[in-house]
């Protein structure tokens, strides 16, 4: 394309915006890449990855040459609820109407590494994924489904110890040797420190754990991998998709670090790592992504020099966001979940999960799911998608968003091998500090209108109808649960237990045999998910974070709006008449470790004026009341993304009302229906902030709240 060619539509752009340069028309992407109204043939001028095959390293176009044109994608959902028995009924269902594997998802309580009767969990049992506390419901979990040909993907990482030995034993109870296991378990603890939380023991010895299973799985399961290196939680959490790509893959090269001090040949288990994205809607720069992780993680394979190709072969599953799914006017969210699965399937994945419409809201019903299912089916059987081989490749605007993503990951990357590695820099908070300034200042946007979600900020309803929700007994699966962890304990064999507890035990504290291998006899004898956990934690410990604060993103967005300049005001004429700075302090009660909401509420509140006391994780009612009454805060706000909002917002008032401190203040936010508006407002909640509230009104009725209730005192 000549120099002229370029200019002459320069000149059409100008004449059709009336006389406008079209240079204004530059997009800058939350990564800040900068996207340009045209991209030409120059644009692919100096980048290397031009001419690549699929099938050939470094991968970029597939780690397969022939890809969906023969085999598609596994089509994988995401899911579990309730009790054993109500999941596999679920799968079952699912396998027979074309899913082709089983993802699990396990409660809060579960991934805790506490059993249901523990007292710390009582409202998270079942609520937002299955509860397995043994052998025994894992079996119920798998029954009548063939573990010799159905791949099975498990979430878990911090306690991954004792669900993956369940689930080996469970396996072999069925007639599956564990060397005939196939799938997936996540396994994934330094991203548990960056954002989701779910972590139980500190840093060295879980990557100690990590190492064991690579090892364990290398040497007796052929069929499964070891461990999914997740960026999904870091997008779902605010990552850009820059810092997603750059973060998951030196946590990978981490766990290779890790696996090869252990003595194991690289080539014995490299090819058994899998990745693990998520896909929000930036539909090009998504499918960019994908094309950019396989490049990159194949240059750094480069440095641990093995021989077999499938070793620096980067595979991934990938699961459309639930961040960009909305509360309001929720049927839009099927829109958003089948471009996002395109854009996937565009940038090449191996596996994929399509959330359902309502999971902003609860967990989802048979007929979201069914609807979910469906839009990868006709992605595979009605679009042609599947018919070509990284359709996108040769696109200058794709080719292009590839090479600079490849650029400004490898920049992260390299920043933090300075640091030390990965471990090194989540110790000293990098990733997370980058990943919440990210999410705050997007939230910024977003509620600006800078940013606009359809049916959210712009093109709102005025009147939504509520929709059916799935709704779990939290106390009647906790009362299922417990009955069977009695029966387990009565009937099992003490000695065989305390053998093999001592084994792990013995284990853990000298750093000699592997502790999988422990943890499935312990399993076998029938030690449950608590116990198991337990006899780490007394060794290891548990590992406690201390939450900060990321500042001056907000006032930096805002800083010329008069809306938030009168907010500051307001609060700061409060804070005179009270003698002192409204305190909030934000909660996050139950096993919930998903702090987003609260990290980007605590920022802004800070930022207006609110003094703001961010609580630790994983706090009891009782120990958020105890906290509140010593920080003499005027309102408690509850974040709640796991469901257990019912069981766990009451407690908190009434121990708020014990400690004689009824007149606090009690509002929360989060994933809550509005069919539990009501019931929580008769509980004593003053105010409910959903999915997609914009946080500058949120400060604004909390503010408003303040004011009223000092009125009313005086």
């Amino acid at each position: 394309m000549t120099e002229k060619t370029v200019r002459d539509w320069m000149d059409l752009a100008t004449k059709e915006l009336k006389g406008r340069d079209p240079e204004p028309l530059v997009w800058n992407t939350p990564e800040g890449i900068p996207v340009k109204p045209l991209y030409t043939a120059e644009d692919l001028d100096g980048i290397d990855h031009l001419g690549t095959l699929p099938g050939f390293a470094p991968f970029l176009r597939g780690p397969r040459a022939t890809m969906y044109a023969g085999r598609p994608w596994t089509i994988r959902q995401y899911a579990g609820f309730s009790t054993a028995e109500e999941s596999n009924a679920f799968y079952r269902k699912a396998l027979a109407a074309g899913q082709q594997g089983v993802s699990v998802a396990f409660d809060l309580a579960t991934h805790r590494g506490y059993d249901s009767d523990h007292p710390r969990v009582e409202g998270d049992v079942g609520k937002a994924g299955v509860a397995i506390d043994s052998v025994e419901d894992m079996k119920i979990l798998f029954d009548g489904i063939p573990l010799q040909d159905i791949s099975v993907s498990m979430t878990m990482n911090g306690a991954v110890i004792p669900v993956l030995a369940s689930f080996i034993v469970a396996g072999e109870e069925q007639g599956v040797p564990r060397a005939q296991l196939s799938g997936t378990i996540q396994n994934d603890i330094l991203k548990e420190f960056m954002v989701r939380n779910t972590y139980i023991y500190p840093p060295e010895p879980s990557m100690r754990i990590i190492a064991d299973i690579i090892e364990y799985t290398a040497q007796e399961m052929p069929r499964f991998n070891s461990i999914s290196i997740s960026g999904y939680h870091m997008q779902e959490a605010g990552a850009t998709l820059v810092q997603e790509l750059a973060f998951t893959l030196a946590d990978g090269r981490e766990y290779v670090r890790a696996a090869l001090k252990k003595g194991l040949d690289v080539d014995a288990f490299a090819g058994r790592l899998s990745f693990f994205f998520c896909i929000g809607m930036n539909f090009f720069m998504e499918a960019a992504k994908l094309r950019a992780a396989r490049l990159l993680w194949a240059r750094i394979m480069e440095e641990f020099e093995p021989k077999k190709p499938g070793s620096s072969m980067l595979r991934t599953h990938c699961q459309t966001s639930g961040v960009s799914l909305a509360e309001q006017d929720p049927y839009n969210n099927v829109v958003r979940t089948a471009f996002e699965a395109m854009s996937a399937a565009l940038g090449g994945t191996q596996s994929l999960h399509t959330n359902s419409f309502d999971e902003a809201i609860a967990l989802p019903t048979e007929f979201s799911a069914r609807i979910a299912r469906n839009t990868q089916l006709i992605l595979q059987h009605e679009t042609g998608v599947t018919k070509v081989v990284d359709p996108l490749a040769g696109s200058y605007y794709v080719e292009s968003l590839t090479d600079e993503l490849v650029t400004r990951a490898w920049e992260i990357i390299e920043r933090i091998e300075a640091e030390g590695g990965m471990t090194a820099a989540v110790d000293k908070g990098l990733p997370k500090r980058m990943i919440e300034e990210a999410a705050t200042r997007r939230q910024a946007a977003i509620d600006k209108g800078d940013e606009v979600i359809v049916g959210v900020n712009k093109y709102r309803l005025e009147d939504e109808d509520d929709l059916d929700i799935l709704q779990i007994d939290n106390s009647a699966v906790r009362d299922s649960q417990i009955r069977r962890l009695e029966r387990i304990r009565a009937t099992r064999d003490p000695e065989q237990l305390e053998t093999a507890l001592a084994a792990l035990r013995k284990a853990a504290e000298t750093g000699e045999g592997n502790i999988l291998g422990c943890a499935v006899e312990a399993a076998r004898a029938r030690a449950t998910v608590g116990e198991i956990s337990d006899c780490l934690r007394d060794v290891y410990g548990d590992h406690a974070a201390t939450p900060k604060v990321v500042r001056n993103i907000f006032s930096g967005e805002y800083k010329d709006e008069p809306e938030y300049q009168t907010l500051v005001s307001r609060l700061s004429d409060l804070a005179a008449t009270l003698g002192e700075k409204p305190r909030i302090m934000v909660a996050k009660l139950g096993q919930d470790g998903h702090d987003r909401g609260a990290k980007v509420i605590a920022s802004a509140f800070g930022d207006v004026g609110f003094e703001v006391l961010a609580g630790p994780l994983f706090q009891t009612p009782d120990e958020a009341a105890d906290s509140a009454v010593e920080a003499k805060v005027h309102v408690v706000g509850v974040s709640s993304l796991a469901a257990g909002h019912m069981t766990l917002l009451p407690q908190l008032i009434k121990a708020l009302e014990e400690r004689g401190a009824g007149n606090v203040i009690v509002v929360c936010g989060g994933v809550i229906p509005r069919q539990d508006y009501q019931a929580l407002k008769d509980a004593g909640v003053s105010a409910i902030f959903g999915p997609g509230s914009n946080v500058l009104d949120a400060a604004r009725t909390v503010l408003d709240l303040i004011a009223g209730r000092r009125r009313n005192v005086a």
